[in-house]
């Protein structure tokens, strides 16, 4: 009986879960700016130069 019932809180104990699934997500999002390094880069530098372009006209 005692056996059933530690094999059963096994599988029911998720403590662990939330960690592994963060680790996940910042894994996943890595990938992806390393995928879209380049498009990315250069969407930031059109923001930077049209921020700059309006900032000297005002």
């Amino acid at each position: 009986m005692n056996r059933l019932r530690r094999i059963k809180n096994f599988f029911i104990e998720e403590d662990g879960m939330g960690t592994v699934e963060v680790i996940l997500i910042i894994v996943v999002l890595i990938s992806l700016v390393i995928i879209f390094k380049s498009q990315l880069t250069s969407l930031v530098n059109n923001i930077f130069v049209k921020i700059t372009s309006q900032a000297n006209s005002i």
